[in-house]
């Protein structure tokens, strides 16, 4: 699931004036790397993600957060303990050097995790994702972490950069000049039976080379199937039903509250009529779970089959948001 690559360097490689330009992003970043190299890609993505989620949930996170924390909460409890009367200097004075240690650790996390973000090959990478989408070659996706969402909400830290579209102009006919004399025609050589088969031979080889080269065709993209289609339509939908039934179950409780307190017994009605829609609400919910569930893993393995296709050398088209955010979800189970 985590194989599928942003773009595979089969559909890098196969357009020429795109490869020249990822050649120049090397050069120009200053690094040895062959970026179409699928392999070598998918580590090169493994290896920074997992340096990045250590910055994001390594120690100095949780010390910064908690020191934050605490510095937030000390002023509203240090007056409330006894031993903190007529003492302003423990009742409030802790809250700011606290505050100071919280900012300055998360000062040093966000400085360590932009600078992992903006390493030369990951810089790299992003300008082959942006030249890949100028020269027309589809981007399945984006990883968030690969451009700064993670820490940084749904805003780019450092987005994929924008060129300009790439157009080819059609090669113009060459105009007719004069028409050039004819090659002279060799006297034919005497019949000889050894130069016969010497050029059998050569024709036979020429023959059985150009067989061999012959481009094949490249592999198929599977075909979305009608339940990732519906996936991609629910994906958003529900997640609603939980809180309403619980909403509803807490009116008949209170209706019974009611009617018992008040001795009205249109309260026991409003339980009565609360209760068993909150059920139907409860059973319509996990219904719909089950049903986006079965779903769900059939967005799966028709990811996995576009990886598999991408890895054969099949140019993936763009996924959908649905499929992406599926993609990310998957990813994050895998790193656990």
């Amino acid at each position: 699931m985590t194989g599928l690559l942003p773009v595979s360097g089969a559909a890098l490689s196969a357009d020429a004036r795109l490869l020249s330009a990822i050649r120049d992003v090397g050069a120009r970043r200053g690094v040895d790397f062959d970026y179409t190299d699928d392999a070598a890609t998918a580590e090169l993505l493994a290896r920074h993600r997992r340096t990045l989620s250590a910055a994001e949930h390594g120690p100095l996170m949780w010390l910064g957060s908690l020191a934050l924390v605490a510095a937030i909460v000390w002023p509203f409890l240090g007056h409330a303990v006894p031993a903190f009367d007529g003492r302003p200097e423990l009742a409030f004075g802790p809250a700011g050097p606290l505050f100071v240690v919280a900012v300055a650790s998360l000062v040093v996390v966000r400085r360590r995790w932009k600078r992992e973000l903006l390493h030369p090959r990951l810089a790299g990478y992003r300008e082959v994702l942006g030249l890949a989408r100028a020269h027309g070659v589809p981007v399945t996706h984006v990883p968030g972490w690969l451009v700064g969402r993670s820490l940084s909400g749904d805003r780019e830290t450092v987005p994929v950069p924008a060129y300009a579209e790439v157009t080819y102009a059609e090669v113009e006919p060459l105009p007719a000049g004069p028409a050039l004399p004819a090659e002279p025609t060799l006297p034919a050589g005497p019949a000889s039976g050894e130069g016969t088969d010497q050029t059998t031979e050569t024709e036979e080889a020429a023959r059985k080379a150009t067989e061999g080269a012959a481009p094949t065709a490249p592999p198929a993209i599977p075909s979305k199937p009608a339940s990732v289609a519906s996936y991609e339509a629910m994906a958003d939908e529900g997640g609603w039903h939980d809180e309403a039934g619980c909403l509803l179950l807490f009116v008949g409780i209170g209706g019974v509250a009611w009617a018992f307190s008040e001795e009205n017994p249109l309260g026991y009605l409003a339980a009565v009529l609360a209760v068993p829609l909150a059920i139907t609400t409860w059973l319509a919910g996990a219904r719909q779970g089950r049903e986006r569930q079965r779903l769900r893993e059939a967005a799966v393995e028709y990811v996995r089959a576009l990886s598999a296709a991408q890895s054969a050398g099949a140019a993936v088209p763009e996924l959908s948001p649905a499929l992406r955010k599926l993609l990310e979800e998957e990813a994050e189970k895998v790193r656990g």
